[in-house]
């Protein structure tokens, strides 16, 4: 891992850049490597069999799954005529608490958004996104479960790469707004 140094531009403006317009957008792995290198974070990128799957892609790199960032984009209607969209951010041993999401955003209904959606908005192909909103869409809501380790474990917007940061870089960089929006997941069944 890299040590911290003075904020640099890119830290200090955030990761919701957009591509100007008639420009390719930089590739979400590109743009998450290049925010954490320029903003001095601590890191570490793991290579390993391609998984998206929480569960087992922790296994493979030997986290815990509390430490895991399971990243889900949700849409949440204020009104029958607007809405907006949440990158929400749980750990990975609990699942995402929608009625919370409803009452944090004072909305009438919220979803799961639809995958074309989440990978346009994110730039990350299903079971790689990332838990970085580099899309003004998208509000980025953490839960503070996640950020009591000191290191969290995502998938780098490859099914192949991983990323170890470390949990203050992680918050600093991302600027996210922390709230209770996990609950306890499902017991798993003998099946």
């Amino acid at each position: 891992m890299t040590g911290p140094s003075t904020a640099s531009s890119a830290a200090t403006s955030g990761p919701q850049s957009a591509a100007a317009p008639g420009t390719e957008p930089e590739p979400a792995a590109e743009k998450l490597l290049r925010l954490l290198q320029e903003g001095d974070a601590r890191h570490r990128l793991i290579e390993h069999e391609p998984e998206g799957r929480t569960d087992v892609v922790s296994a493979i790199r030997g986290n815990s799954l509390g430490q895991a960032a399971k990243c889900i984009v949700v849409r949440v209607k204020k009104t029958k005529k607007t809405s907006h969209y949440v990158l929400a951010v749980v750990p990975g041993d609990t699942r995402l608490d929608l009625d919370r999401i409803a009452e944090l955003c004072e909305a009438r209904y919220v979803s799961f958004a639809d995958q074309p959606t989440a990978e346009r908005l994110t730039g990350c192909a299903t079971g790689t996104i990332v838990p970085f909103a580099f899309d003004p869409r998208l509000e980025l809501v953490v839960d503070p479960g996640l950020l009591r380790h000191p290191e969290i474990f995502f998938n780098a917007a490859e099914l192949h790469q991983s990323l170890a940061l470390d949990t203050e870089d992680y918050v600093r960089l991302a600027a996210p707004r922390v709230e209770s929006i996990a609950e306890a997941a499902p017991a798993a069944s003998g099946d």
